[in-house]
């Protein structure tokens, strides 16, 4: 009976953690860390103070916890993804692997969007502590550079790192700018048709340029 009420417990707490979570995701989003109050975090998630206190410290740290678990989510699925990817992939099989989580969460909309906004904002504008991801996006980037370098040989590493960059910023920016919005009114197969086509053109590059 001691060990069932402890789990029913543990199990209470693990569900106020993640709609804190949440609730502090989908604020960030709109507007960033310094437009975030822990009332306003409290309030959504049907909590209170003491539970962030207890969670997580503080209101920075519950938002740091946030972005990396948006992060997180958003690199392992690019991961996979690509990871997928035959040899002979070509550009726009991995623009589309590459955009397929923005891609995802623009059609979801909800928590699903507010996460890929969260992302790009901390893309942006990197929050302290960038570095404990490090692994994860060098992996995504050797990922794509695999099959980048085989649709444009000759092209040099660095470059190849450039190109994988600028479609990471390509993204990012969309998810934050109100074409982002126009496209979240639209079904996933119709925002992969406008928008693979133009990461992969920041995969291609330049014709005949390395």
């Amino acid at each position: 009976m001691v060990a069932e009420k402890a789990d029913l417990r543990r199990e209470a707490g693990q569900r106020t953690r993640d709609r804190l979570l949440a609730a502090a995701l989908e604020l960030l989003s709109d507007r960033g860390t310094e437009g975030v109050t822990l009332r306003e975090i409290t309030d959504n998630a049907g909590a209170n103070v003491a539970a962030v206190s207890y969670h997580f410290g503080s209101l920075k740290a519950l938002c740091d916890a946030a972005i990396e678990h948006a992060l997180e989510r958003y690199l392992d699925a690019q991961h996979e993804a690509i990871g997928a990817l035959a040899p002979e992939a070509t550009l726009e099989e991995l623009a589309a692997a590459f955009a397929g989580p923005m891609i995802r969460s623009l059609a979801a909309g909800g928590q699903d969007l507010a996460v890929m906004r969260t992302v790009a904002r901390a893309g942006i504008d990197p929050p302290e502590g960038w570095d404990r991801l490090a692994g994860k996006f060098d992996q995504t980037r050797r990922d794509a550079e695999r099959v980048l370098s085989a649709n444009v040989p000759g092209v040099r590493e660095p470059e190849l790192t450039f190109r994988t960059r600028c479609a990471a910023g390509l993204l990012n920016w969309l998810a934050l700018a109100p074409i982002g919005r126009e496209l979240a009114a639209k079904p996933a197969r119709q925002i992969e048709r406008l928008l693979v086509p133009v990461v992969a053109g920041a995969f291609r590059g330049y014709p005949g340029v390395g």
